[in-house]
Parts: structure tokens; C-alpha cells; sequence
């Protein structure tokens, strides 16, 4: 019998692109291995070109819907992503306080690349003050942790005091993504037996026009390597390889910013077995 593999629970809104959101979630699930049920929080109208409107689902119905969840599913790990409205929040909060979730990943999402907001005032308050402490980690990139801290965030020194910051807030762990600075450099800070401990992560920025999603593949990405059970570090470092790759090898898609591409170990696979003479 084929081994159960992890459920990883993702809450975020949804992209009708499948760039980013919960169904561009479950792809990286299931490439990573894991097995993704989804909450969804929002409904966006977008594409490549940019997000037009955004509207969040009925808070009752994200409750009740994360509780059949988890009365049915055992959960090994959770993606929080976009979260639409306060009341959202709270109904995310409430789930995680009351089911004490194991490997919560929040990614704090607060515009989408084109400027729309993706949460209120409410939520980023909620988000802060409420979800930062549930989470494992948080992985904002430089503009969200510059949101968050009010701090300025454009070079490695000063990822190291925006993560401090969010120590300070309530974050036990903090990955900041720098994939938007000149080079990739992103910074893990997280309490370790000598306290706060803090590696870099650094490569070669890609130059391409596919990077819509990087985030949610990220952070999504981190869940499944802790739902694997792996310590944070590597999960912080297969996640950066596997985002990079799925930006190298993503194809044109539509008139702006075009998705990564969650699904690029198939193609591979699908080579090697061609190159099979056996097959």
C-alpha cells in the first residue's frame, strides 16, 4: 500500500490565473509531495495584467469550513496567505488558537504586485497582533516587512532589524525574502539554543518577466518541507531552490507578469521516462 502522504492545509484567496492563491497552492503541494486540501478566504478578479477587485468570503463560511476540515483531515502543516478582511483574520485566529495547528506558515500578504490592497486595516491589525505569535514563521518579503515594522528593509542589515522587530512583535521565526533586491538574498532569523540565530541565504537574481507567485510558492513550499519533517533551515533553503527553479523554467503566459511554474519537476520526469529505452 502507497504510503499517506502529508496533508498540508492552505488559506488564502483565490487567483482565477492560478498564479498565485489556493489552487497555485495545491500544485506546489502535490509537487512537493504533499497531499493540499484549501480554505478560501477571497475571490480576486485578475490576470497577468494586475488585480481588478477583491472580495472576501463570509467569515462563517471560512469558520465552518476549517472546521469540517480539521474534524475530518489530520493537518500537518498550514499555509496562511491572503486574508481579504478582519473578520477573516479572526475567524483564521480562532481556528489556529482553538485546533492548536502544528508548522503554521503565515505569509503576511498585504497588496498584490500591481498595488491592490488584499487586506484591511482590521486584518493587518489581527495579522500583527494576533496571528504573528500562532505562526511557526513568518516569510514577508522586503516590502511586507518594511509594512509590518515601519522600518526600512532594502539591504541585509536592515532585514536583520525588520526580523529582530518582528521577534519583538510576537514572530518566533521570521524568513524575509529578497528576491526583489539585486541580489536573492533572503534572511532567516529564528530563537535557537544561543538565542536568536540568523543565516543568509544569497543567489543569482533570475531576470525574467514569470515571477508572479513567488511568494505563495515560497511560503507554501516552507509548509510542505515542515510537514515532512524537516527542521526549518532546510525548509527555508529547498524552498528557495525550488522557487528559483520554478521561475527558470516557467513559460510565457498572458500580456504582464506572467506565473512561475509550480509544476516543472512533470515535464522533467516526462523526459526521463521518453529517454527510457525500457518505457
Amino acid at each position: 500500500m502507497a504510503q499517506t502522504p502529508p496533508v498540508v492545509l492552505t488559506i488564502a484567496g483565490f487567483d482565477p490565473g492560478s498564479g498565485a492563491g489556493v489552487t497555485a497552492d495545491i500544485k506546489t503541494i502535490a509537487a512537493l509531495g504533499c497531499y493540499g486540501v484549501a480554505c478560501i478566504t477571497g475571490l480576486t478578479v485578475q490576470s497577468t495584467v494586475g488585480v481588478r477587485r477583491v472580495e472576501a468570503v463570509d467569515a462563517g463560511l471560512v469558520a465552518d469550513t476549517l472546521a469540517e476540515l480539521a474534524s475530518d483531515i489530520e493537518i500537518a502543516a498550514v499555509h496562511v496567505g491572503m486574508l481579504g478582511c478582519g473578520k477573516v483574520a479572526q475567524a483564521v485566529v480562532d481556528f489556529l488558537r482553538s485546533r492548536k495547528m502544528p508548522n503554521v506558515v503565515l505569509d503576511p500578504i498585504l497588496k498584490s504586485s500591481s498595488g491592490a490592497d488584499l487586506v484591511d486595516a482590521t486584518g493587518v491589525r489581527l495579522m500583527t497582533e494576533r496571528l504573528l505569535p500562532l505562526a511557526a514563521v513568518v516569510t514577508p518579503n522586503i516590502d511586507e516587512a518594511s509594512a509590518l515594522t515601519g522600518l526600512a528593509v532594502t539591504d541585509t542589515d536592515q532585514m536583520r532589524a525588520a526580523a529582530r522587530k518582528l521577534h519583538q512583535m510576537g514572530a518566533p521565526a521570521v524568513a524575509i525574502t529578497g528576491g526583489h533586491l539585486e541580489k536573492a538574498i533572503d534572511l532567516l532569523s529564528f530563537t535557537g539554543k544561543r538565542g536568536i540565530e540568523q543565516e543568509v541565504f544569497k543567489s543569482a537574481r533570475i531576470k525574467s518577466n514569470s515571477t508572479h507567485g513567488t511568494g505563495c510558492a515560497f511560503a507554501t513550499s516552507v509548509a510542505c518541507h515542515l510537514a515532512l519533517g524537516r527542521g526549518l533551515p532546510e525548509a527555508v533553503l529547498l524552498a528557495k531552490a525550488y522557487v528559483a527553479a520554478a521561475i527558470s523554467h516557467a513559460h510565457p503566459l498572458g500580456h504582464g507578469i506572467g506565473p512561475v511554474h509550480h509544476l516543472y519537476r512533470m515535464q522533467q520526469q516526462r523526459r526521463v521516462l521518453a529517454a527510457d529505452p525500457e518505457s
